[in-house]
């Protein structure tokens, strides 16, 4: 039987495995003492190597490898976990059984043995002798040591600390997935992406009616998820009766190119088990995680480059327009207005008070009387996709210009300051040190970090950093699918991606909802035009 190597990439539905591997067997000698004790700790902190993504099982006290002979002394079946020799389709998570076990069976260099020994978990060998942990701390540095790594994205040699932190950030993600039963208001055309975000390592929950959703998931326990604009209301008040878990799914803030109104397939998603992080009137994944995590200087580091490639990227969720830039002037304070699709759930949970954006112009006027304010309507808006549209007249009513094609980070780059109700654009326009107004209050409100106009946020205050506030919108939150290998990737993939241009095809479904758009936006403005 071919070894395999220690740490290695779970099966992708779909994906080859020379595409997704981040490691082989290595015929050259390497000397086992060169693998530092500190990439052993990161192993066990992230739980990766061997079949990582297999079933979990809980009552566990006895793990044995197949062929071991095995006592049950005082123990039943049920708490012995077999593990058979080779890897078999539906593989067992070493680590969540050997974690609750009392004991393992198994040869000292034997995977099981090796993540016994980095759990602290006692070893005996097959004729029953206790293993050292000195004997299996060496037996996983040879492991270690006796692969060569690769970059599953580009193809390049890579260190085994990198593949370790890549395969922690699969594990992470797959983790998050295991409870959900079933899946409900995916539209047709995300499916395929969907498959892949909510993969838990051995399958993907069955796409089912809001209604077969939740019976199947109070059925077996486990949670419905949901994108929450397509699933009726009245189903998250019976859901919440029943006691079943919702799971809320979103896109994520480094989407791929292209408008989600066009369905333009998603480039990643947040999996949010506790609200939603646009609703502002309740709590969510993505604020706990502002208000309470213990951001490591590492992470924050990871933040703080990924900003950077961000910035020097030109990476937007809203596109690099082609248009001229505006000249601005040089003798008046410069505003941007960024405005929003109004029947947006970001609008209505997180506009606090503000009635679109009609209303949100006349409150930057009030604010800011006398600036140059220049008004932004948002791109699918422009595109006829959605609501929110304000004629020409009424945006001078309150603004001095109108701009619909300078490149927005080059504008939001050049003006003094950035007025946004609760819209993606201000978290943009901090990420490249810029001023922000927030009249609403989206996630990034209420932290210190932008000059809040709405009544604050109780259950906000803690003070943070704009990397801590990366680290856990960007790099924590959200799931991201490389556009190239399919494969789920970190934030730093995704926007190397986005920024040499490489993108999921154009289907017939995009060029289709793109006309619709133009003819719709061209209905609008000939309504203003005869109706002056």
């Amino acid at each position: 039987m071919k070894p395999l190597p220690f740490l290695r990439s779970p099966p992708f539905r779909g994906i080859a495995p020379s595409v997704a591997a981040v490691s082989a067997v290595s015929s050259a000698v390497v000397d086992a003492a060169v693998v530092p004790d500190s990439l052993l700790e990161q192993i066990a902190q992230s739980r990766v190597g061997g079949t990582f993504w297999g079933h979990q099982r809980e009552g566990v006290k006895l793990v044995a490898r197949a062929g071991c002979p095995v006592e049950l002394k005082g123990l039943d079946k049920a708490d012995v976990a077999i593990l058979p020799v080779r890897e078999t389709a539906k593989p067992i998570d070493p680590w969540s059984v050997i974690a609750q076990a009392r004991a393992v069976r198994a040869d000292a260099d034997d995977e099981l043995a090796i993540i016994a020994g980095l759990l602290g978990v006692p070893v005996y060998g097959p004729n029953g002798g206790a293993v050292s942990p000195e004997r299996l701390r060496d037996a996983a540095k040879r492991a270690i040591a006796a692969a060569a790594y690769r970059d599953c994205f580009s193809g390049a040699s890579a260190s085994a600390e990198a593949v370790v932190a890549h395969l922690a950030d699969w594990r992470r993600h797959l983790d998050g997935n295991r409870d959900i039963a079933a899946a409900s208001g995916m539209a047709f055309w995300k499916r395929e992406a969907m498959r892949r975000f909510l993969w838990d390592g051995a399958r993907s929950p069955p796409f089912l009616s809001p209604r077969g959703g939740l019976l199947r998931a109070r059925r077996t326990g486990g949670s419905l998820a949901v994108w929450p604009s397509r699933v009726p209301a009245d189903l998250l008040d019976e859901a919440r009766e029943k006691a079943v878990p919702i799971t809320r799914v979103e896109d994520g803030f480094l989407r791929s190119k292209g408008l989600g109104a066009t369905l333009t397939p998603p480039g990643s998603v947040v999996i949010d088990r506790t609200g939603i992080y646009y609703d502002a009137s309740r709590p969510s994944d993505l604020e706990s995680l502002l208000a309470t995590h213990d951001f490591s200087p590492a992470l924050l580091d990871r933040a703080h480059r990924l900003r950077a490639a961000i910035r020097a990227s030109g990476v937007t969720k809203y596109g690099q327009e082609m248009g001229r830039m505006l000249d601005l002037p040089t003798a008046k304070r410069t505003v941007l207005v960024v405005g929003q699709v109004e029947d947006d759930l970001s609008v209505q949970l997180g506009g606090a008070g503000v009635e679109g954006n009609l209303d949100l112009l006349r409150r930057v006027r009030r604010v800011e009387p006398d600036a140059h304010i220049i008004y932004r309507p948002h791109p699918d808006v422009q595109a006829g996709l959605r609501r929110g549209h304000l004629s020409d007249a009424v945006v001078h009513q309150h603004a001095d210009a109108l701009d619909t094609g300078a490149p927005l980070m080059s504008l939001v780059q050049a003006v003094d300051e950035v007025h946004v109700l609760s819209s993606l654009a201000g978290f943009e326009a901090l990420l490249r040190d810029r001023p922000v107004t927030v009249h609403g209050m989206p996630f990034y409100a209420g932290w210190g970090l932008t000059r809040d106009l709405a009544k604050p946020n109780a259950r906000r205050g803690r003070q943070l950093t704009i990397d801590q506030l990366v680290a856990a919108a960007l790099i924590l939150y959200p799931c991201y699918l490389d556009p190239v290998t399919r494969l789920p990737c970190g934030p730093e993939i995704m926007v190397e991606r986005l920024g040499s241009g490489s993108t999921s095809p154009i289907s017939w479904l995009i060029r289709l909802r793109t006309l619709q758009g133009k003819l719709q936006r061209f209905m609008t403005l000939s309504a203003e035009y005869l109706h002056g």
